[in-house]
């Protein structure tokens, strides 16, 4: 005779007790508890949360009113303004997709995501209109319905919509009554990665993953309630990392910044208070390179994440120099933007500098809403020993994971091969099971049969005091099959030659390590801060090596 579990008979999920997962929460809980602090400052203009939660509801509204709902996708070439911020909002309302374009792509790159994605909307702004034109003369499907998001603080560029984003919201019902998806799982944003090696792969988040990041960012970072956030990480970048919905959870303000240029970053930090940010070692790299006299009349602390690339050693430590609080996070586009954290122990502030800066610098531990962030040797599937030597690749599992590759289940499937998502990046595990990041897999350089870490090479020249950016990649060699080739970007009025900096080099690695061919110059990087390595490799093979 079978026996009934008491603790199911009975017990159903209901209308009650079972709500889906979705950021819209937030937004909603924002606007009724706090409606008159700010949420969103652009510029001169500021908007509270019930202002916020008004003009999101509009654009839902005027997107169902276009017939546009679920399982259709909205796409966004826009910098950090308001609509951006409500995109991620309003589109969701009415069950849509909202697709985040990269601004620095080229048209026939934005036309493969505009057809691949079939976007029925695409909401633009006119500094974009080169690029955006472009495009829609290149896609092979129906043209979206184009709307121009128009900034008083922009004078340039060409409408090409049929109206002003403005106009648009005015269409829509600021009382709008939208409602959760049916299902957690349903899809909220889709967004493209870099595609270096071919076409784009479309990442899709669900509402469920969404929500969970967002809250995670707030509790693995510590973040007080009404934090004060510049958003000098590009929205458009896994959605601003989550920190878009983060900020609703938080009922903080974001303090948009259309363009990165360094005095601005420190006129807003001093400005409105500016508590938190988030960005690339290259952002903290502008910051800590600044003149004195920019960072003047800042007494208060400001916390940063950095993440984007490994950061160097010498970036984590210029930070904490000038006072920025920085926390490394690790993750990928797939991973919802970062899903782990070198969580950091009271202990290591009695530490010298060089030794704490190394503990901050490991990629860490789980987020607190990711299942597992692990080192497996990916041809067993086996955990790599905790010492800090063997090489694995870092995998993850949970909740903070895309469902997949939109239209791709072939790469989605290679993904998830053996029950782990493949973040293709190399590393080790300290003996306390914190990751480090040795290289990316594509970028280890095998000279002679001996590994060497271009991470580690970049690590020793960021500490040269002449070098403000370094790359290191493989240059074809005829007698070790591969060499180290390092690409150098100096300070201005710095003058060292090649022969110095190969010296210093010389100094702080083994001598199979050093660079074998130093090239001077500014260095490739995409929106996000990040070097453009692939490019830096083609140059590479082409490149004459030092005598």
């Amino acid at each position: 005779m079978s026996v009934e579990n008491p603790f199911t008979a009975g017990l159903d999920r209901n209308a009650a007790n079972d709500v889906p997962l979705s950021p819209l929460s937030f937004l909603e809980r924002s606007a009724f508890v706090y409606p008159k602090r700010i949420a969103v400052i652009q510029g001169a203009r500021q908007y509270t949360w019930a202002e916020t939660y008004r003009r999101c509801r509009q654009l839902g509204s005027a997107l169902a009113g276009r017939g546009i709902g679920k399982g259709d996708t909205v796409a966004v070439m826009l910098p950090n303004t308001a609509p951006m911020f409500e995109a991620h909002f309003g589109i969701a309302m009415c069950g849509a997709v909202l697709n985040t374009l990269n601004t620095r792509l080229d048209a026939e790159t934005v036309a493969f995501m505009l057809d691949h994605g079939e976007a029925r909307v695409l909401i633009t702004d006119p500094e974009f209109s080169t690029i955006v034109k472009e495009a829609l003369t290149l896609i092979k499907g129906p043209r979206p319905l184009v709307i121009d998001a128009l900034d008083p603080d922009y004078a340039g560029g060409e409408a090409l919509g049929e109206k002003d984003y403005e106009s648009f919201l005015a269409e829509g019902d600021p009382d709008y009554a939208w409602s959760l998806p049916d299902d957690e799982w349903d899809a909220i944003t889709l967004n493209y990665t870099s595609g270096t090696t071919g076409n784009p792969k479309g990442v899709v988040y669900h509402h469920r993953g969404a929500y969970l990041n967002a809250a995670s960012n707030i509790i693995s970072w510590g973040m007080p309630p009404h934090a004060t956030y510049l958003w000098t990480l590009p929205m458009f970048h896994a959605n601003g990392w989550c920190f878009v919905w983060a900020l609703a959870a938080n009922a903080g303000t974001s303090v948009c910044l259309r363009r990165i240029e360094v005095g601005a970053i420190f006129d807003l930090i001093r400005q409105h208070k500016v508590s938190h940010m988030c960005g690339a070692p290259i952002i903290y790299g502008m910051m800590i390179n600044a003149p004195a006299e920019l960072r003047a009349g800042i007494d208060h602390p400001v916390s940063g994440l950095i993440a984007g690339a490994a950061p160097p050693a010498a970036i984590i430590e210029g930070a904490e120099l000038i006072g920025l609080n920085i926390t490394h996070v690790y993750g990928l586009t797939e991973t919802y933007g970062p899903a782990s954290v070198c969580a950091k122990h009271p202990e290591w502030e009695k530490l010298p500098l060089d030794l704490r800066t190394a503990r901050n610098g490991r990629q860490g531990v789980p987020y607190h809403m990711q299942q597992a962030v692990t080192v497996l040797d990916p041809d067993t599937m086996q955990p790599v020993p905790w010492d800090g030597e063997t090489m694995g690749e870092i995998m993850f599992r949970g909740n903070l994971v895309m469902k997949g590759y939109l239209k791709n289940e072939k790469a989605t499937q290679e993904a998830f091969a053996g029950g782990w998502f493949h973040s293709g990046d190399l590393a080790v595990v300290h003996s306390d099971g914190y990751v480090k990041i040795k290289d990316r897999s594509k970028d280890i350089i095998i000279s002679g049969g001996e590994n060497i870490s271009s991470l580690e090479v970049e690590d020793v020249l960021y500490r040269h005091p002449a070098v403000i950016a370094a790359a290191v990649v493989a240059k074809p060699d005829g007698k070790w099959g591969e060499v180290p080739c390092a690409f150098v970007e100096l300070r201005a009025g710095s003058t060292p030659t090649v022969a110095e900096i190969v010296a210093y080099c010389r100094e702080h690695m083994a001598h199979f390590k050093v660079p074998k061919e130093i090239v001077f110059g500014e260095l490739p990087k995409t929106s996000t801060g990040k070097i453009q390595k692939y490019v830096l490799r083609q140059a590479a093979r082409s490149a004459q090596a030092i005598e």
